[in-house]
């Protein structure tokens, strides 16, 4: 057993750890597992529950644009590469990043049992790809779990976890804070979210990443993917 975990671990050292440290490959997938048993997880539980609509005048008076669905859509990419570039900021850095993560989506959660909201969607006219978009992401996700919006929330952290980091260009930061802007736009103008749920989205990545960065909360999770990750790759992580 511990030779096949030394060669697992000359595999992985030779492949994605060229791309995503060891002691950050575990926690981040896990950042991506957990989201989605909030989200998706919570949409059947709640499904029978009474849902509000917080739709405003001002919501309304937001055109639909199905062409921003490529926005919304390519965010998936975003997200997927700064959070590689944040686990190579070093382990105490990505943990402290990841603890801020997690605690934004149970955050998510508790709103999403207590207030569960939906919208009314408009019919999606037209045979182009923007429309194809649009009607692949109608089809996907139900109108539910809007506030506070992941899509935003995420889009934030990615520029959250980034923005301090002085190897990285300043050009690459300056993208990640305007991409996540559009992506807020996109979830407005494609009418998967409103105007609260965007604000709410951004003041909860603020306040879990600030939770993350200034406690020592991160220590725990930290030690329990050592042990998780001691266990897969054969090595102490407690050092590194």
């Amino acid at each position: 057993m511990r030779k096949d975990k030394t060669k697992f671990c000359e595999f992985y050292e030779k492949g994605i750890g060229k791309i995503i440290p060891k002691y950050g490959f575990l926690s981040v997938i896990f950042c991506f597992v957990f989201n989605s048993l909030i989200y998706t997880g919570l949409q059947f539980l709640m499904a029978g529950a009474k849902h509000y609509d917080l739709t405003t005048d001002l919501d309304r008076a937001i055109p639909f644009e199905p062409w921003w669905g490529v926005i919304y859509l390519g965010c998936f990419l975003f997200w997927a590469v700064n959070y590689i570039l944040i686990t190579r900021q070093g382990k105490e850095g990505w943990y402290r990043f990841a603890t801020g993560d997690y605690l934004s989506r149970i955050l998510c959660g508790i709103f999403f049992i207590f207030l569960p909201t939906t919208n009314v969607r408009p019919e999606v006219v037209g045979d182009g790809i923007p429309q194809a978009l649009i009607r692949f992401v109608y089809m996907m996700d139900a109108p539910t779990n809007l506030f506070p919006s992941i899509h935003c929330l995420v889009s934030w952290l990615c520029f959250a976890g980034i923005r301090n980091r002085k190897d990285l260009p300043a050009w690459y930061k300056a993208f990640s804070c305007i991409f996540a802007i559009l992506v807020f736009a996109s979830t407005l103008f494609t009418k998967q979210h409103y105007i609260v749920d965007v604000i709410v989205g951004v003041l909860f990545a603020e306040m879990c990443y600030y939770i993350g960065n200034h406690t020592k909360l991160y220590q725990k999770v930290m030690g329990v993917f050592d042990q998780i990750n001691g266990k897969v790759f054969g090595e102490s992580f407690h050092e590194e």
